[in-house]
């Protein structure tokens, strides 16, 4: 399974809407590097995501099965301590510019990137994070290997995560850009956009500006990459289309931009590359969903405004939840969307392989469902809830679009150490994706990976005491 989550990782492809291919010529995209194998010692990061983000037999299985992936062979093979002292040598050997070259950095960089997936260590960063921004921005910057740059812009994106600093956002938005708009590689393109949505969600961005770059990546989107001379280049509007859905998450009230964003995700449903039509539709979902939200006093019953605007998928027999209301209309011709959408959940044609069908056809099942009737929220193709399971802790039902978009872009980060930062307690993980608690009155659990039992506490993964923040997260519709 990690093999072929690898593969499709790599794959790349040019995004080709029904706009795009109209152009009579656009530049060919460079090709995007090969993931960064990071390793700590004998520990693999494992880079367990899915590539698209989408809701395909991979992602839905990985998201019922958290558990399987504490299993992995090359998963919490290192003591936090142990990882921590990696760490503050990567630091020290980052900041000393003058000795280093290309390949000494990349190293560097590879293990700082390593270790910050791997566990929370946001205390070994104290004191050293304006200097660490710095020379990763100079990293960046240079671009003198595709693969430093890339590893330099993941890093970024790690500390913010890792590390409580209002200021971060603030101190790499510039290098960010640049990086963005500059860069001769693709790659390097992608991995600053990804990096971008994480620093303006995790490093003190405010809703203005988050607003700003919501428009800024619609852009991106809209011209198929062009805006960013990324001419057709389907990992760059896939990563712009994956960013603006986590955004979107972190705004309250979309109404003046969903009718254009909705315009624009509808014309990727065109697109040659199944990972830009799954993004596109996702993000359609989300501000479908976003448009209902839940019955206030002062909001007529459930009879008045179904007499008021027509819509009865609030009676008793509907499926969804009656106490949510509709608040304005996501776009202006909802049955060509779900005519559009209803296709792709059942398309087949020859030159589509099938892991690709699978996965369209699993992905828009479900956006359909949502954009048929939004009180349903998100739902499976098996009309089944999907959950988040944290071994024997925790879980987080994932039940909203808001949820899925943050939980895809998380794993795209963390990959495997996702589980890690969960249980270390990394309060920007918790607050963005709460669990709810099972019992925080019972010991903590033992590990879960297939171990002989003498060498369970000596792994050093598990505490007796959680720090997790619990309770259900407002409902941000």
């Amino acid at each position: 399974m990690h093999e072929d989550l690898r593969r499709r990782a790599l794959e790349s492809g040019k995004t080709t809407s029904r706009k795009a291919r109209s152009k009579q010529a656009s530049r060919e995209s460079s090709k995007p590097a090969s993931r960064v194998a990071s390793r700590v010692a004998s520990r693999d990061v494992s880079d367990d995501e899915d590539g698209a983000g989408n809701l395909s037999d991979d992602t839905a299985q990985s998201i019922n099965s958290i558990d399987a992936l504490l299993e992995a062979d090359d998963l919490n093979d290192q003591t936090p301590d142990v990882v921590k002292q990696q760490l503050a040598d990567s630091i020290t050997n980052l900041l000393d510019r003058k000795g280093s070259n290309n390949k000494s950095r990349e190293e560097s960089l590879q293990t700082y990137v390593a270790c910050l997936t791997s566990h929370l260590l946001g205390d070994v960063l104290y004191g050293h994070v304006p200097a660490l921004l710095a020379a990763f921005g100079k990293s960046v910057k240079a671009e003198t290997s595709e693969k430093e740059a890339t590893l330099a812009l993941r890093a970024i994106a790690l500390t913010a995560i890792s590390f409580s600093d209002d200021t971060i956002y603030e101190s790499v938005s510039a290098t960010l850009l640049r990086a963005i708009s500059d860069s001769q590689s693709n790659a390097v393109k992608t991995a600053a956009i990804y990096s971008l949505g994480i620093c303006l969600t995790f490093g003190g961005a405010d809703e203005a500006e988050i607003s700003d770059k919501l428009s800024y990546l619609q852009e991106i989107a809209s011209t198929d990459g062009a805006f960013v001379d990324a001419d057709d280049s389907s990992d760059v509007v896939t990563a712009a289309l994956q960013s603006y859905g986590l955004l979107a998450t972190l705004i309250e009230d979309l109404e003046a931009e969903s009718e254009d964003a909705v315009a624009v995700f509808l014309d990727q449903l065109d697109s040659a590359a199944v990972k830009v039509q799954v993004a596109a539709g996702e993000n359609i979902a989300l501000l479908y969903e976003k448009s209902y939200t839940p019955r206030e006093e002062d909001d007529a019953s459930s009879s008045d405004e179904q007499t008021a605007d027509g819509d009865d998928s609030d009676d008793d027999e509907s499926p969804g939840d009656p106490d949510l209301v509709k608040r304005y209309n996501a776009f202006h011709n909802t049955p060509e969307v779900l005519d559009k959408v209803t296709a792709l959940s059942s398309l087949s044609t020859k030159s589509m392989g099938r892991r690709d069908k699978k996965q369209l056809h699993q992905a828009f099942a479900s956006i359909a469902m949502t954009i048929q009737n939004p009180r349903v929220r998100l739902q499976t193709h098996s009309s089944s809830r999907m959950t988040v399971r944290i071994h024997k802790e925790g879980e987080m039902r994932v039940d909203h679009w808001w949820k899925l978009m943050r939980l895809h872009a998380i794993r795209r980060l963390l990959a495997g150490g996702f589980v890690n930062h969960y249980y270390e307690g990394n309060k920007k993980v918790l607050d963005t994706l709460p669990l709810i608690m099972r019992d925080t009155g019972v010991p903590a659990p033992t590990s879960p990976r297939r171990t002989v039992a003498s060498n369970k506490a000596a792994k050093g993964r598990y505490r007796d005491s959680r720090r997790f923040v619990s309770g259900e997260m407002g409902e941000l519709a």
